[in-house]
């Protein structure tokens, strides 16, 4: 069966987006929402794990090859978005673009989207938080060889480029992630839903852009290794500007630009 047409997509996205704004609704009496944004914030937590192990396991390589530090890790840092993407969890970067469509055809209200992303940016906050703590610092994933001194180095780059820097860097990292989201939705099979994330995904890590759930992992991981920045640096410093660059790039670039041009399709 072949993939869907851009048409076709957006309708999907239209009724993704609407079950997404009814589960929101329905969060204060259910859990299941909250399960669901934690488990992405893990998701991408484990995706950022396995980018600093693979990244910098090999600094005899990547010393004299920068780009390969890059490339290695975005080669495995995607596996965070497969897993939200194929198990359905609640993703604030992604919700950025699928809840657009559903306000722009009058299914949902101001109100309604920002209900979501606030619920699901908490939920993934605690999640990245919760992997950062039991399942990378208590066991010392990054206590020994190059990987405190990595650590430390990705957080404090992080909080010291500017809020100018890493918004526009914002821009482009949900830019690349949601439409990773938009062609795993117009794919019908694993395989072509696990390539859509793969390649967008990568481009962005390449590039070095900023993604605020990635980032909720990366600089508390960094603050726990002993990277000097406090709580008021790393919220002010990089994720504000970050997650309001990733809401600019993910609901205007993908869900706003493709809602438009293609619903009279």
């Amino acid at each position: 069966m072949p993939v869907r047409t851009p048409r076709e997509t957006l309708d999907a996205s239209i009724t993704s987006g609407t079950n997404k704004i009814n589960l929101s609704r329905n969060a204060f009496s259910s859990g299941r929402f909250a399960v669901l944004s934690m488990l992405a914030g893990a998701y991408i937590a484990l995706g950022g794990i396995l980018s600093i192990i693979v990244g910098f396991g090999f600094p005899e390589i990547t010393g004299a090859n920068p780009a390969m530090q890059r490339l290695l890790s975005g080669l495995v840092f995607p596996i965070g978005l497969m897993l939200v993407v194929i198990l359905g969890a609640e993703l604030f970067t992604g919700n950025n673009a699928l809840l657009i469509p559903p306000l722009m055809t009058r299914k949902c209200t101001v109100g309604d989207v920002a209900l979501n992303w606030t619920l699901v940016y908490l939920g993934n906050f605690a999640g990245a938080l919760l992997f950062a703590w039991l399942l990378v610092y208590l066991p010392g994933l990054t206590s020994t060889g190059p990987y405190p001194e990595a650590v430390r180095a990705i957080a404090t780059a992080k909080v010291s480029a500017g809020f100018g820097t890493i918004l526009l860097k914002g821009i482009g990292a949900n830019w690349c992630v949601c439409l990773a989201v938009w062609l795993a939705m117009s794919g019908r099979r694993l395989g072509e839903k696990l390539l859509a994330c793969q390649i967008p995904v990568m481009a962005f890590v390449i590039l070095g852009y900023e993604h605020c759930v990635a980032n909720m992992f990366f600089i508390p991981l960094g603050m726990m290794q002993g990277a000097e920045i406090s709580i008021t640096t790393f919220l002010s410093a990089n994720l504000l500007p970050a997650t309001i660059g990733n809401i600019i790039g993910g609901a205007l670039f993908v869900g706003c630009a493709h809602a438009y041009i293609h619903k009279g399709a």
